[in-house]
């Protein structure tokens, strides 16, 4: 039985960024008690012509690049987001034509909250290891929406990462996947909405926590694994307290979960957060390392992956295409009136640009 698994990866970040302190002068909220109660110290904002497609776009092609891939070697496309830029008309679609795949293709885009792009890994995998195609890439990518005022818009950013999943050259392999899944209404956005509805500390107990535990738990009875067997864990992080609260319940330590957990600075990608955390992990990662990867969508399910790295990771180009520190230290910090602009949240007249 061959590998499957992780060919390559790349993730995009906006370099824009805001601080909750920013946020908070505007709403006369304390900024100390934000930074304090979700552990976010900046978020990042797309620019305005950045949307999923263009960041689906720029993480797909550093992954080309990482792994010496072309485009058409790519024979299935998935791409899970919240926030696809269409309503009708898919993304897949239009990342498959920038990165040069060919006609012959599987593509779809999916929606399952924030684990949608791990549900399109699981999803490749499979077809991988069925022997329907040798690689594919799978898309995790959000610009995620808070309304003015919210809590929501403390938190939620924008990003993404591409995963190149195939059985050959495989640098981190999946030897097993798992899901949980229940209607557990936490978070919500109905058609023509703006901006979602959430449950408020509905969304931590009976959601994120009673999901990513469960099937961290599940994944490493399934794989006959205790918490230190893991080198590195990263989970879905809607902020930087979740993510670390679930680690210590599963049993995981600080120096495990600190290189995945990227929200205290660039706020929550959506679909694009643990499988960015995967991405930082993957920078570093060398040949024998275990991760232990935990999606989370709301409405409500997760994604479990037990991951392998191996010398194959020692192959990739990993100096020719950015990594996720480099993407952490670019930034530009905006006012809420630049903010407020690039995210459209201004209503203009007719005819102004």
């Amino acid at each position: 039985m061959g590998k499957y698994g992780i060919v390559s990866y790349g993730s995009y970040i906006p370099k824009y960024r805001i601080k909750p302190d920013e946020i908070a002068r505007i709403w006369g909220e304390d900024p100390e008690n934000i930074k304090n109660g979700i552990y976010i110290l900046s978020k990042s904002v797309p620019s305005p012509d950045e949307d999923v497609a263009t960041i689906s776009v720029e993480a797909a092609r550093t992954a080309l690049k990482r792994g010496g891939l072309r485009g058409e070697q790519i024979e299935a496309m998935y791409i899970g987001s919240e926030s696809h830029p269409y309503a009708v008309k898919p993304t897949a679609t239009i990342v498959s034509s920038a990165i040069g795949a060919n006609f012959d293709m599987f593509a779809a885009d999916y929606e399952f909250a924030c684990k949608a792009g791990t549900a399109g890994m699981q999803n490749v995998l499979a077809m991988v290891q069925s022997g329907m195609i040798k690689m594919g890439m799978a898309i995790g990518s959000d610009t995620s929406q808070g309304a003015p005022g919210d809590v929501l818009e403390y938190s939620a950013s924008a990003g993404g990462t591409a995963m190149i999943i195939g059985n050959e050259s495989v640098a981190a392999e999946i030897k097993s996947t798992l899901s949980v899944t229940s209607d557990t209404p936490d978070f919500w956005r109905r058609e023509g909405q703006p901006y979602p509805t959430h449950g408020e500390r509905f969304t931590g107990e009976p959601a994120y926590f009673k999901h990513v535990v469960s099937a961290g738990k599940e994944m490493m009875a399934r794989m006959k694994t205790k918490p230190e067997d893991y080198d590195y864990a990263v989970f879905h992080q809607p902020n930087g307290k979740f993510p670390t609260r679930a680690a210590k319940l599963l049993g995981f330590e600080e120096k495990q979960y600190k290189e995945g957990l990227l929200t205290p600075y660039i706020g929550n990608t959506y679909s694009g957060a643990m499988m960015v955390g995967l991405s930082a992990i993957l920078d570093v990662a060398k040949d024998g390392d275990r991760i232990l990867a935990v999606s989370f969508g709301s409405g409500a399910g997760s994604d479990a992956f037990h991951i392998e790295v191996n010398s194959e990771i020692e192959n990739l180009h990993k100096s020719s295409a950015v990594t996720v520190r480099e993407l952490l230290e670019d930034t530009i910090f905006l006012d809420y009136g630049m903010y407020a602009k690039f995210k459209k949240k201004l209503i203009l007249g007719e005819d102004v640009e």
